[in-house]
């Protein structure tokens, strides 16, 4: 709210008349009746709280002194001391009440620091059953030259004689409620209470350098892309060699040649001839396990039978219960082979002749070529027709 007298647009020695003819001459043009913008309604509530303070002898009067014209509402109201703006602020946020020293202190320089990520790709069976991985990381690290103290070798921090030592500084306004305090950070300590007169140059006074490290990460068996591998500690060092954040590793899985992976079930197509597929075959298909670098022949399965029964149709999938991928709770996933048949788009004399008279055996010169219905109703579905 502006100066109360101002408001009214009268002399700070007008006497009680002519601030009530005042008021009522600007109360008939901005009353809410009269006018109902909003702007001008707001402008009457301003004009009507002037008018109550300068109207009563006891509110002028502390306002003339630099108080608080409501006669103790707030501290120092009536005795013309003023109010700090802090104090309200710290009995709602719980700061320190009081004087030009009562604030919430100087800060720390010892913070702790963000957290890194990093992105890390490994193959499908690395996912799948687990690695230990090297990784390169750069990152902020204590600064071996002041141990993160900021300061120069024999150098300590000295007491900021802005703040002296407070690490905020009181700024006052006066308004018509008093003198108004709110407390700001120290511009020349920024805040800490303290300056170092001579920084690290190693460091720049930050207490921190950066610095590329190698660090070996565990891959748990199970992870798939966008899990996150978390190493505490092992992220960014904070200001003032506060503790290090935490460094997480978020996993990629790289495409595979043979297998995709949906969940914790491994997926993959098998072609086999129009032949095989009618006569039934048995194939070799290799295992995931198959990757997984193992040394010296530890006996690992890497690969198996895979049996295609005579009749097999073009679209068959075959399941193979706890084939695929671990989980990262336990249990392990299907692999899920489907069967594609391969028709033949080039014949030679005989194979064709042998080809037409495998049809006239079976009566399939000349094929209906029927359409099979894509679905049933329900009734059909559970009565068979």
């Amino acid at each position: 709210m502006s100066d109360p007298y101002e408001l009214l647009g009268v002399d700070r020695d007008a006497d009680a008349d002519t601030i009530k003819k005042a008021y009522r001459k600007l109360a008939r043009q901005l009353h809410p009746d009269v006018n109902p913008d909003p702007a001008t309604q707001e402008k009457f509530k301003e004009v009507s709280a002037a008018y109550e303070i300068l109207s009563d002898p006891q509110k002028r009067a502390a306002y003339d002194r630099g108080g608080d014209p409501r006669g103790g509402g707030f501290p120092g109201g009536a005795a013309g001391q003023g109010f700090s703006f802090t104090d309200i602020m710290d009995a709602f946020f719980g700061g320190q009440a009081g004087g030009a020293g009562g604030g919430r202190g100087p800060r720390s320089r010892v913070r702790r620091g963000q957290d890194a990520l990093i992105r890390l790709e490994v193959e499908l069976a690395e996912a799948a059953f687990g690695v230990s991985r090297e990784i390169k990381v750069d990152t902020a690290v204590v600064c071996t030259t002041c141990t993160g103290t900021g300061a120069a070798p024999g150098v300590e921090p000295i007491t900021c004689e802005t703040c002296r030592g407070a690490g905020e500084v009181a700024h006052v306004q006066r308004s018509f409620l008093g003198e108004v305090r709110t407390l700001r950070p120290c511009a020349a300590c920024r805040g800490f209470g303290t300056v170092i007169p001579e920084p690290c140059r190693e460091c720049a006074g930050d207490g921190r350098v950066r610095s590329r490290r190698t660090l070996t990460v565990k891959i748990p068996a199970g992870v798939d892309t966008g899990t996150r591998v978390q190493l505490g500690g092992q992220g960014e060092v904070g200001p003032g060699g506060g503790p290090a954040g935490d460094l997480y590793v978020e996993i990629h899985v790289a495409p595979h040649d043979t297998f995709t992976r949906e969940g914790s079930d491994l997926h993959c197509t098998v072609t086999v001839p129009m032949t095989a597929a009618a006569l039934g075959t048995t194939l070799s298909l290799p295992t995931l396990e198959a990757d997984v670098e193992q040394g010296n022949g530890s006996g690992v399965e890497t690969a198996f039978d895979l049996e295609i029964r005579p009749g097999t149709q073009a679209g068959h999938e075959e399941v193979l219960r706890g084939r695929g991928v671990p989980g990262l709770r336990g249990g392990r996933g299907d692999l899920r082979v489907t069967v594609a048949v391969e028709t033949p788009t080039r014949l030679d004399a005989r194979q064709e002749e042998l080809l037409r008279e495998l049809a006239q055996i079976r009566d399939e010169e000349r094929p209906d070529g029927q359409v099979k219905p894509q679905s049933r109703s329900v009734f059909g579905r559970l009565f068979g027709h």
